[in-house]
């Protein structure tokens, strides 16, 4: 009896140890991409000055610090993402997008979405927010500012990090979102 005390005490250890590590691991993985999207911001802000009062104004926003896309002819896409509300962290998103035509190569850039209305964001909150291929999106070149503005109530920015790319394609993106609790 003793012996089975010892054994189920000692598996209950290792289960928690193992339970921990992974939750820690999860949770530092969560800051690292949380510490990317504020960095990210600050970038499209410094390349773009007046991106800080769309920020400012916007009922909120996703950032996608690192998205990578790849393609010879059919091409995706794929990055995580941090959600704020009212400037406050509520949430992580996942990016995925997938096209066809002619398209060869790969690159890496960051995306951020901005929501005029609450309603808006709260489109991209129920979860399976799409965004068609011909959803206009500002490109944010280090120094070459460019107006940007709300349209159909978002603004969407993306900032080349590397990579090069020759494309003329059709596509779209599809976001989920989960909850930060």
């Amino acid at each position: 009896m003793m012996e089975k005390l010892k054994l189920n005490f000692v598996y209950g250890f290792l289960f928690s140890l193992i339970f921990m590590s992974t939750t820690f691991a999860q949770t530092e993985d969560q800051e690292r991409l949380i510490d990317d999207a504020e960095r990210a911001k600050t970038a499209f802000i410094t390349d773009n000055p007046e991106v800080k009062e769309l920020f400012d104004l916007s009922a909120g926003y996703v950032i996608f610090p690192n998205v990578g896309k790849g393609a010879y002819i059919l091409g995706g896409a794929a990055g995580n993402g941090v959600v704020y509300q009212n400037g406050n962290l509520i949430g992580f998103a996942e990016l995925r997008q997938l096209d066809i035509g002619f398209q060869l190569g790969g690159q890496a850039f960051r995306q951020a979405i901005l929501f005029q209305t609450k309603s808006e964001l709260d489109k991209f909150k129920e979860g399976n927010y799409k965004l068609a291929g011909n959803a206009s999106a500002v490109i944010i070149e280090e120094g070459k500012a460019k107006s940007v503005e709300f349209e159909n109530g978002r603004a969407i920015l993306t900032m080349p990090k590397a990579g090069a790319m020759i494309e003329v394609s059709v596509g779209g993106q599809k976001f989920d979102y989960k909850d930060l609790n």
